[in-house]
């Protein structure tokens, strides 16, 4: 059966044996190829198409990975009897299967629900990540000379890129070496790490309030006794951590600077002091989670923990996934070179070594130039969104907890149970982010984390102002 010649821009982007497999897949879902019916064979297929046999042949294996097709030794490929349905993502569930919680949030980001459906989602979205970076990074990781990735892994993390993140954090005026930096699977497998060496069950550790739910869930975990630190417009409440500190006598602060999600409140240079001085009087670790580091243009004004107390107390983490692509899962942590030699056996025991090529392709994107230019790019799409995205939410009667410098994240008392809020959405099809996940004892909240950059979309914008005026009115 000849087949139709493709589009000229789908000929320069697809393979050969892709352009065959949507010529077949069109034809099985439009039942002009039915179950049961036999494909053309491959030898008149190459023919009718003048290609090889060899294309023929790896466009139907992939149409039998994909479902639509079967095959029969000695008799050629036929159409499977449900290969006549397109295969599409599930709709969500109309209410979620399991209480809005801690991982509430995170199993839904996974859902398959589209990022512009998503003000609740943590990430950019596709337009504005690093996804042609991550590209580039592969190219050039796959032609490099001798590349050998049969090798164990090490434990430290692709040297390269420590060695990298060490004039990183130099920038930052932080002080280290390689031997002081370990590689992570994002950030929340560094602070998992750090918690499970650092706390036991009945431990107190002060985090937040509100803070990240990951971050909470790590902590649960285990076991530890979470007392939340409020926040203001202009950061972490100090005066409230010092009478926190003296009352609980906790182990560990875990404080998210700068940018912090969800309020997107800056550390100052006064308050990064007291809460160093807080943590030297209690003996407390200090965990500095710093992820959102590369939203911040030059200009704004801001203090790091890390930069003052020199990796002594604090223990530093930073990851690329906000930045880059949410798969690349790619972090680290930096702190004393004893600290990160325990951790890196610990790492070890829990997940034996992280992904090398994620770290190589990584590495590329941070040293070929093109990663500084793309958080520049970053930085100037999220202003031009943040401002609109704030209006449109106070229009809707959302109040702004403080108006950020940069990033992605905005908080906001909504006046109603966002609980509530986020199961009407996640039914209609929609993913928000309600403010019980951000809470460290989980209780109910009017607020909601709101992702500037994925609340765009007029139909969920529609809903969400004509369901937030009929709980109101309820």
């Amino acid at each position: 059966m000849p087949m139709t010649e493709p589009s000229a821009s789908l000929a320069t982007t697809t393979t050969l044996s892709e352009q065959i497999v949507q010529w077949a897949t069109h034809r099985i879902q439009e039942q002009v190829f039915r179950p049961g019916m036999r494909m053309p064979s491959v030898r008149q297929l190459a023919v009718d198409r003048g290609v090889s046999r060899f294309t023929v042949v790896e466009a139907y294996d992939r149409l039998v990975a994909r479902g639509y097709l079967q095959a029969r030794q000695g008799s050629g490929f036929f159409v499977r009897e449900r290969a006549n349905k397109p295969l599409r993502r599930a709709k969500p569930a109309a209410l979620p299967a399991r209480p809005i919680d801690m991982g509430w949030l995170v199993r839904n980001m996974q859902s398959g629900i589209a990022a512009d459906m998503s003000p609740g989602f943590g990430y950019l979205p596709p337009e504005l990540c690093g996804g042609e970076l991550m590209r580039a990074g592969l190219r050039s990781v796959s032609t490099t000379a001798g590349l050998q990735l049969s090798h164990t892994a090490l434990a430290h993390g692709y040297t390269p890129l420590r060695e990298q993140l060490s004039r990183k954090l130099e920038e930052m005026e932080i002080a280290s070496t390689p031997a002081q930096i370990l590689t992570t699977s994002g950030s929340t497998q560094a602070i998992d790490l750090v918690v499970r060496h650092f706390l036991q069950a009945g431990d107190t550790v002060i985090v937040g309030d509100p803070a990240w739910s990951a971050q909470l869930a790590s902590l649960t975990m285990v076991g530890v006794n979470v007392v939340g630190m409020p926040y203001t417009a202009a950061g972490p409440d100090v005066k409230a951590l010092a009478e926190l500190a003296a009352t609980h006598k906790p182990k560990m602060l875990l404080v998210n600077t700068p940018l912090h999600n969800p309020t997107g409140t800056l550390l100052t240079v006064a308050a990064a002091y007291q809460i160093l001085r807080i943590a030297e009087a209690h003996d407390m670790v200090v965990v500095e989670d710093d992820i959102y580091a590369d939203f911040l243009p030059s200009g704004v004004q801001y203090a790091r923990l890390a930069s003052l107390d020199q990796l002594k107390r604090v223990v530093y983490v930073g990851s690329f996934s906000k930045t880059l692509v949410p798969g690349i899962r790619v972090g680290y942590l930096a702190g004393s070179a004893d600290l990160v030699e325990s951790l890196a056996g610990l790492k070890l025991l829990t997940s034996f070594a992280t992904p090398e090529i994620n770290e190589r392709i990584v590495y590329q994107t941070l040293t070929q130039g093109s990663y500084r230019k793309h958080c520049q790019r970053m930085h100037g799409a999220l202003d031009a969104l943040r401002e609109p995205a704030f209006k449109r939410c106070e229009a809707m009667g959302l109040k702004a907890f403080c108006r950020p410098l940069a990033g992605f994240l905005g908080w906001f008392d909504t006046g109603v149970d966002t609980a509530s809020l986020a199961a009407m959405g996640l039914e209609a099809g929609y993913l928000l982010a309600p403010g019980a996940i951000f809470s460290p004892q989980q209780t109910p909240s009017t607020w909601m984390r709101i992702n500037i950059a994925t609340s765009q979309n007029p139909a969920m914008l529609k809903w969400m102002a004509k369901t937030l005026e009929q709980l109101r009115g309820a």
